[in-house]
């Protein structure tokens, strides 16, 4: 993920936002007592994040993919008045610790947090989309964008995350490497999508940014 140099990308932090006390608690905790802390959207990303959602105040946003709750509560932080935010994610060991953080920046009430498979719970939720985030598992990522894209309202957003893959979606894909394929198959798939306009980031480990026409 390191594409920019640590001193560029600890300036680029210092000159933003800084993290609340409850976001620098959960990454904290998270680097700490959790498996893969790196999956953790973090500071600027989660800045990002935030002044994406802040733009656009959404009224339902849709996130597969919780991990800890990190991104789920800077991506609330945009919410309309009334607004909603659904996340989404498999592994029900790490619900519990989400939730908590939710309580804890006030944002138990405006995010629902459901356990299980995204592709059986996103065709029972009966919402149109303003914002979906998607950084969930890596081989899914077409199948996320397909089960999205025909409820994201016109003008509405599609951010998905880990999309230069530590730049392994620059190189000959090695025999078996199902994820990078992956990758490598969505990008070209809404890049030539005529249903939406995208901008690739490269920040941290890509953000493909796409708005629905």
């Amino acid at each position: 993920m390191d594409f920019i140099a640590q001193n560029i990308i600890d300036y680029a932090e210092g000159y933003s936002q800084a993290e609340s006390s409850v976001l620098k608690e959960l990454n904290r905790e998270t680097n700490a007592k959790v498996l893969q802390p790196r999956m953790l959207s973090g500071h600027l990303q989660g800045r990002v994040l935030s002044m994406f959602s802040k733009m656009i105040s959404p009224k339902n946003i849709l996130e597969i993919g919780t991990y800890t709750g990190y991104s789920a509560i800077c991506l609330a932080e945009g919410l309309a008045a009334n607004g909603q935010l659904y996340t989404i994610d498999i592994n029900e060991e790490l619900a519990e610790m989400a939730n908590s953080y939710f309580k804890k920046a006030g944002f138990d009430t405006k995010i629902t947090h459901l356990v299980g498979d995204a592709l059986e719970i996103i065709p029972t939720l009966d919402q149109q989309w303003d914002l979906v985030f998607i950084d969930a598992d890596k081989a899914n990522y077409c199948n996320y964008f397909d089960a999205t894209i025909d409820r994201l309202n016109k003008g509405g957003f599609i951010i998905a995350d880990n999309v230069l893959w530590s730049g392994k979606v620059l190189e000959k894909i090695k025999s078996g490497d199902k994820d990078t394929a992956a990758l490598v198959e969505f990008n070209d798939k809404v890049h030539n999508d005529n249903r939406v306009e995208n901008l690739l980031l490269p920040i941290r480990d890509g953000l493909m940014i796409l708005r629905k026409l």
